[in-house]
């Protein structure tokens, strides 16, 4: 039978090692902690290149970002885009995080009831976008969006071209979707079919919808439509609710029509 001293040391030689494993372990989880965050913000970065349709493959993302796509911040209240000196207290562009911002006091704000169609219940008053610049010219305007679709939450981004209405793009970098269902927003052929669609009718009213089912190419609003998602009729649903919401003017309806009369003005 062990001695009380022997037991004493065998308790203290355990204690010691589960201490070092201890703190091995939450090293490695701060360590990795840091690494998915930078990982994640270089998913994030090229989601905004894919949707804007500029390299990803083979080059410097983080380059091509810097040296292609400008930065700018939008008040989504009265659609003014904000120099640097307008920003308020503390906003850093260069770190923004959509939730985050979405649910702060000063950054963000509440969605009324009535006209939360994408079941989000609050969204950023400041949003940071992202422009294509091509020969002094806008070719390109990068916008987040979010909403709910069946499981989750999705984040992506939509370009517009420079008419401000044809799509150019769109990709989604976060989402819970069921995989072969909601989860064919990552499908490259569906994303595909986004480019080319006119978000916005002659007149100027929003036409872009997302369907049930597959778009008819022989009718003639098909410029304006978007497959629904086989077997995934919430998950469609929240996508032409995203649609719907973020090109209005309770998203960046405002800021659209002001930068399509500077744009005619300049014309």
């Amino acid at each position: 039978m062990p001695s009380n001293d022997s037991t004493k040391k065998i308790l203290l030689v355990a204690l010691g090692v589960c201490l070092v494993c201890s703190v091995l372990v939450s090293a490695a989880a701060v360590s990795l902690h840091a690494r998915q965050e930078r990982n994640k913000e270089l998913d994030k970065v090229k989601n905004i290149l894919q949707a804007g349709d500029l390299p990803t493959k083979g080059v410097d993302v983080i380059k091509v970002f810097r040296d292609q796509v400008r930065t700018v911040v939008v008040d989504l209240e009265d659609g003014r885009m904000l120099t640097p000196d307008q920003y308020p207290a503390g906003f850093d562009p260069e770190k923004f995080n959509i939730k985050e911002i979405a649910d702060s006091r000063e950054y963000g704000r509440a969605i009324p009831a009535d006209k939360d169609i994408i079941n989000v219940q609050r969204m950023p008053r400041y949003m940071t976008l992202y422009e294509i610049i091509h020969e002094g010219r806008i070719d390109k305007v990068i916008l987040p969006i979010y909403g709910k679709g069946l499981w989750s939450t999705l984040y992506g981004f939509i370009a517009l071209g420079e008419n401000l209405s044809t799509v150019r793009g769109i990709t989604f970098y976060e989402h819970g979707e069921t995989p072969g269902l909601g989860g064919e927003v990552d499908n490259p052929g569906w994303k595909a079919s986004w480019k080319g669609k006119e978000a916005f009718a002659a007149d100027g009213k929003l036409v872009l919808e997302v369907i049930k089912g597959k778009v008819d190419p022989r009718e003639p609003g098909a410029i304006h439509q978007i497959d629904g998602l086989s077997g995934s009729t919430l998950t469609t649903r929240g996508l032409d609710a995203m649609i719907k919401f973020w090109l209005s003017e309770d998203g960046y309806g405002r800021f659209l029509n002001s930068l399509k009369e500077g744009v005619h003005h300049e014309g």
